[in-house]
């Protein structure tokens, strides 16, 4: 189930990713987050990442900033230190990524183009889905009611 390429994770889940421009507001951003009910946008220039907003992003540069951060563009308040990844990198090293950058996001680009993103929840719940049916398909083997 590590072992298995994250194009597995996107495919069930979807491959929508909600994106930003950098001129956008952090207000239209947060707003965006909302109603998407997302906790990160990508920011893209076209049609390439430039960065990631996210709502660690808006409570980190809240005190820095100062409370009135709302028309604040996003350029100035994202994370550009983008960590990105490609379909065939395996769940297990994305979530090793995700543990050793300490980030909950990760875009997934494929020929300079973003086509999906990944989060720690969606791997964590890929990785326990697939835990629970080993764990039922071994229970039901040594019950002996495992289809033959």
């Amino acid at each position: 189930m590590f072992d298995e390429k994250v194009k597995v994770v996107l495919d069930d889940k979807g491959r929508d990713v909600y994106t930003v421009s950098p001129e956008a507001t952090a207000a239209e951003a947060v707003r965006e987050m909302n109603d998407r009910g997302v906790g990160g946008l990508v920011v893209v220039r076209g049609k390439r990442p430039v960065g990631i907003f996210t709502e660690r992003d808006v409570l980190r540069r809240l005190f820095g900033e100062g409370p009135d951060i709302q028309d604040v563009p996003v350029a100035k308040l994202m994370t550009e230190n983008l960590v990105v990844i490609g379909e065939d990198v395996t769940i297990g090293e994305a979530m090793a990524i995700i543990t050793s950058k300490r980030c909950r996001h990760l875009p997934v680009v494929e020929k300079g183009r973003l086509a999906g993103i990944v989060s720690s929840g969606d791997l964590t719940k890929w990785v326990t889905r697939r835990q629970e049916i080993h764990i039922r398909d071994l229970t039901e083997y040594i019950q002996g009611t495992y289809p033959v």
